[in-house]
């Protein structure tokens, strides 16, 4: 069983939609460092992907941190790295870019734009967690 959910849409490739699903579930605190993360196996069955795209998600989780290979075990996702505002605001720059862009582009003002996050902050902080 994965214990995040994704509907694959067509126009976005499968593993990047994989692994925000994954990425959301291990950053709201669904799933908790030194839990399982489920095999290429699992992942692909699970969710119907190929195998060759599910180990691409676990890779890529990997890449960022999120995920760590315990010899005996298997994979796990990891304790989140200690960083510096000045390192989680380099991480974030890009993706505060495509936002901003996107906004301006629709019309949305700063004060929208700010309230918008603000909610789905919640939103992810209350219907995330764990029970």
């Amino acid at each position: 069983m994965v214990p995040f959910h994704v509907v694959i849409q067509p126009g976005i490739p499968a593993y990047e939609q994989v692994a925000f699903a994954a990425r959301k579930a291990i950053v709201s605190g669904r799933m908790r460092p030194g839990e399982p993360f489920p095999s290429v196996r699992a992942l692909s069955k699970a969710v119907k992907i190929h195998a060759n795209t599910a180990q691409r998600v676990i890779a890529q989780l990997q890449q960022e941190g999120l995920l760590e290979v315990r010899p005996g075990i298997g994979t796990v996702v990891a304790q989140p790295p200690s960083t510096s505002r000045p390192e989680r605001t380099r991480l974030l720059r890009a993706d505060i870019e495509q936002l901003t862009v996107e906004a301006i582009r629709l019309g949305v003002s700063l004060e929208e734009l700010q309230e918008s996050i603000a909610e789905q902050w919640r939103r992810l902080q209350l219907k995330e967690a764990p029970k």
